[in-house]
């Protein structure tokens, strides 16, 4: 309750300022007696015109830190037209220095030093009348005219610094919420393309393999009924995998993803099942590893995993009939050599112009600064070879 009602009372601003106002117009009205009926001084105020003086100097304080300038023109001017009467000073005249905080707090640095400039020169003025020429009074009464002109000035000085301040902290808030908003923005855009890159690969491999079991299967069924059998079975197999691999993809998009446990993401130990696979789809395939086998991190192994799959998956769906294929593996110092070839129809094979296997190779291998040449092979075939870095100084 008490921190809405304070919201509402910040954001009525001239209900605010009428409200600091209120102490020096209660002041102005309680010296009104003593102004009044002053035998010393040349020109007495009617009751009517102090309530005009008093409301011409106070009223316009109300709008002072929407019209900072404007206001203090305002009671300088009848201030000077009070000088030139020979009015004395009331009270209210106060509010010029309400109206050089105000310019000083609100305005640039030029007007509050001119706003400074007036407030000394009006204080002059009044002390030379008060003084009637002698040169020690005259520096007495102005010298705290001065002073307390000097430190208004100072604390509006302050207020604008520290406001500045406070708005640079604002703003720098804002842009790093942004800036985090963006990360945040970027890392899930990241996210997603790492997991439809994870996708396409895992669907076209095994969708693959289901499809060349299937063809076998109908081929086979009439004349070899076991042959059929194991292409059924390896077609349960695969699709299994499938789902489970996708059910672990997906996983991650659920909001009680992090609670749950899933299967390790697949690497370089993995390579002999996924030859055994391919050779129960129908390609012969050869895996040789040469080398010293080093620590490979397992976003590397992942990599070089997905590039032999979508490899031989290519090989399995464009190599045509009586196709085969070999993998090598070369460990060496600073890098990973991947080099997948097969015998197929190469540059002859179709291209339907929809797939993104070898895009998303380039993009998995880019990630650690490796790359991949994948083009038919001139006496026939095809061979893709990736070179995948292993430390983070032997990236390119």
């Amino acid at each position: 309750m008490v921190g809405r009602l304070w919201e509402w009372w910040r954001g009525r601003r001239t209900l605010v300022d009428a409200a600091f106002v209120l102490p020096l117009a209660m002041l102005q009205f309680l010296s009104a007696p003593s102004v009044l009926h002053d035998p010393v001084h040349r020109y007495d105020l009617s009751t009517v015109q102090y309530l005009l003086l008093s409301v011409v100097l106070l009223l316009p304080m109300v709008w002072r830190r929407r019209w900072p300038r404007a206001t203090f023109a305002v009671v300088s001017l009848v201030s000077f037209a009070q000088w030139l009467n020979g009015t004395q000073v009331v009270v209210a005249n106060g509010t010029v220095l309400m109206g050089l905080y105000a310019v000083t707090a609100y305005c640039s640095f030029r007007w509050g030093l001119a706003a400074l400039g007036v407030t000394v020169v009006g204080s002059a003025l009044e002390s030379y009348q008060q003084s009637s020429g002698n040169w020690d009074i005259l520096r007495s009464s102005l010298f705290p005219y001065v002073v307390v002109a000097l430190a208004v000035w100072v604390l509006g000085l302050h207020m604008r610094t520290r406001r500045a301040y406070l708005r640079e902290l604002e703003e720098r808030a804002e842009r790093l919420e942004h800036e985090r908003d963006t990360e945040i923005q970027m890392a899930r855009n990241a996210e997603r393309a790492r997991i439809a890159r994870e996708m396409h690969d895992v669907v076209a491999h095994n969708v693959s393999v289901i499809v060349v079991q299937a063809d076998g299967a109908a081929y086979a069924i009439d004349t070899d009924p076991g042959r059929a059998r194991q292409a059924l079975e390896a077609i349960s197999s695969t699709g299994r995998t499938a789902l489970a691999e996708m059910r672990r993809l997906l996983g991650v998009l659920r909001e009680e993803a992090a609670s749950e446990a899933y299967a390790p993401q697949p690497g370089l130990g993995q390579l002999e099942d996924l030859v055994e696979q391919v050779r129960t789809a129908g390609l012969p395939v050869t895996l040789e590893r040469t080398g010293t086998q080093s620590e490979v991190s397992e976003g590397r192994a992942l990599t070089i995993y997905r590039i032999v799959q979508e490899a031989l998956t290519n090989a399995l769906k464009h190599g045509g009939p009586r196709t085969s294929a070999t993998v090598t593996l070369h460990y060496g110092d600073d890098e990973v050599t991947v080099e997948v070839v097969d015998d197929g129809r190469g540059a002859a094979a179709p291209d339907d112009g929809h797939g993104h296997g070898l895009v998303g190779m380039r993009e998995r291998a880019a990630v650690y600064g490796g790359e991949v040449d994948a083009a038919p092979r001139p006496g026939g075939g095809f061979a893709v070879r990736a070179r995948i870095p292993v430390r983070e100084e032997a990236r390119t």
